[in-house]
């Protein structure tokens, strides 16, 4: 090992312990004493109800941890958006759970909220999931109600997606576990069954107090719309449960008798791990984003037995294309080469920089795993397309549509990882969110921005400075070196994964040691849901 290596290595320990940090602190949701009052009403905290739920010492993935972090300061902050999401294990089935969490402001949904329920359904229908929700919400939050309640992907599209999904088949269980008001309480009765746990679960339109104000009758929370009452009166729901640990249990039951989904016959054999030691990653990894590195032997570190074959190898240098497995699934990579690479005519191509053969590499392979049904693995550290005349003479933006879409039009299943840059028209021809990949997760070295902080800084400085030179005021050396570092530090704060997280650009920040199990249960979650239309690539410029 060089001294190179190592100081990447101690770069992306130091990286990888902020990202526990942070995921410690917002696991604690509300603070400790929002939990112990949750406790002494004899409730669970959602991740409680959610791993007591789960198969013991089986795998799980959760969505959206650093959703809402750093946002809405002036109300007191939203961790992970009050609402947990997971993709795990009951009674042996793949499902996804979403469980609010009352210890921040009582559940109630913020904007960020709605977005993860939002994105939490999106995967569900993509992959005919099974979803359970946990509910217990004061509703919309009043003060940000104009950011929540009436556009189209608002609160009120997750009542469309629950009777989407009914439609589909997709088992929907909902159970009552503390508050469920006003539109909220339509989510439990549009899912397919629902349960309500006795004393602390309620549902109605509208609360005692507005009952009072709007009809001047006098009657109690619990006589109104308790488990009794919706039980054995209204019929709402269709059991009641004594507790919370009762009502989780009846789930597993229910989930237990639920028929074999359907397959889509993605190729599977024996998981074998990577020959390569997965914490040389840390090493590899450059500390700088500009630095130079192979990202194939990130590849053999993510890959069964550390193999893959190259499609194209000698051709388009700039971008990896591979088949390989990953615990087991058959998997066609597409990666950025992050190393200077030299092409048979003897020139040189920019690691991170997509060229125009290239982008035509990417494209045919993108078809050829469409039509073999092979799953496809975005590894991003992209700086974008090429520029320049040569370039643009040569059609770069011919054969960046090219490849922009076929990864629009694919029909196998997308996964994205960004491990570096994803900067600009990169993001997008590499899978970025706006593509729909099923999964798309960040390792803390990422930067997700149009640009890098120091080229936007370049270039926000020159308008700047402009500006000021149009007005008449000089700038010397020094106020221009204080006003880049002044830009320069705003826009870092932007690139940053957890930035990117906290708006659900991304599904998580993630240990890139777990990248094989977000892949292999990003697949296995596919497989339940078979392709239903055949790749068409549409009318293409050749």
């Amino acid at each position: 090992m060089d001294l190179k290596f190592n100081a990447n290595e101690d770069h992306n320990k130091l990286l990888l312990s902020d990202l526990k940090r942070r995921f410690a602190k917002v696991r604690l949701g509300g603070g400790e004493k929002r939990i112990e009052k949750l406790h002494s009403q004899g409730k669970l905290t959602a991740r409680e109800r959610i791993d007591f739920l789960l198969d013991p010492k089986t795998e799980n993935v959760e969505i959206g941890a650093f959703a809402g972090d750093n946002m809405y300061k002036e109300h007191g902050g939203c961790p992970s958006g009050g609402v947990v999401v997971k993709i795990g294990y009951v009674s042996g089935k793949q499902c996804m759970v979403v469980a609010n969490d009352a210890t921040v402001k009582a559940g109630a949904w913020f904007p960020i909220t709605g977005k993860k329920n939002l994105r939490a359904q999106e995967i569900a229908i993509e992959n005919r999931l099974p979803i359970i929700y946990l509910v217990d919400s004061a509703g919309v939050y009043l003060p940000m109600q104009d950011e929540i309640f009436p556009d189209k992907e608002h609160f009120g599209r997750i009542f469309r997606n629950n009777a989407v999904m009914s439609s589909m088949g997709i088992t929907q269980i909902a159970v009552v576990m503390g508050s469920c008001v006003a539109g909220g309480a339509y989510l439990p009765i549009m899912s397919d069954e629902a349960m309500i746990v006795d004393k602390t679960g309620s549902i109605f339109l509208a609360g005692s107090y507005l009952v009072k104000a709007a009809i001047g009758e006098d009657i109690d929370n619990e006589t109104l719309g308790g488990a009794t009452t919706h039980c054995e009166i209204s019929g709402v729901t269709d059991y009641k449960a004594l507790d919370d640990k009762d009502a989780l249990n009846r789930v597993k039951k229910i989930i237990d008798k639920i028929g074999k989904p359907a397959d889509a016959g993605f190729s599977k054999v024996k998981s074998v791990k990577p020959v390569k030691n997965q914490d040389d990653i840390f090493g590899i990894l450059p500390k700088k984003r500009s630095d130079q590195y192979d990202m194939k032997e990130i590849i053999k570190r993510l890959v069964d037995n550390s193999e893959f074959e190259e499609y194209k190898e000698g051709y388009g240098k700039s971008l990896i294309t591979a088949y390989a497995r990953i615990d087991g699934w058959a998997v066609g990579i597409v990666a950025n080469q992050r190393k200077l690479v030299k092409t048979k005519k003897g020139e040189m191509q920019f690691g991170g920089v997509i060229y125009s053969d290239s982008a035509d590499k990417a494209t045919r392979f993108i078809a050829n795993c469409n039509q073999k049904k092979i799953p496809l693995v975005f590894l991003q550290d992209v700086t974008g397309f090429m520029v320049g005349s040569k370039s643009e003479h040569g059609g770069i933006i011919k054969d960046g549509a090219k490849m922009v879409n076929a990864v629009s039009n694919s029909v196998v299943p997308k996964f994205t990882i960004v491990i570096g840059n994803s900067y600009g028209a990169g993001n997008y021809a590499m899978c970025g969110k706006a593509y729909d990949p099923r999964l798309i997760v960040a390792w803390p070295s990422a930067e997700l921005a149009v640009m890098s902080g120091n080229s936007a800084a370049k270039v926000l400085l020159q308008i700047e400075t402009a500006t000021l030179k149009k007005q008449g005021k000089t700038i010397t050396k020094e106020e221009e070196t204080a006003l880049f570092d002044k830009i320069k530090s705003r826009y870092d704060d932007q690139v940053s994964p957890y930035y990117a997280a906290a708006r659900l650009w991304t599904d998580a920040v993630i240990d890139p040691r777990d990248t094989r199990k977000w892949i292999s249960m990003g697949i296995e979650a596919a497989n339940q849901a078979p392709i239903e239309k055949p790749f068409n690539l549409g009318v293409i410029q050749v």
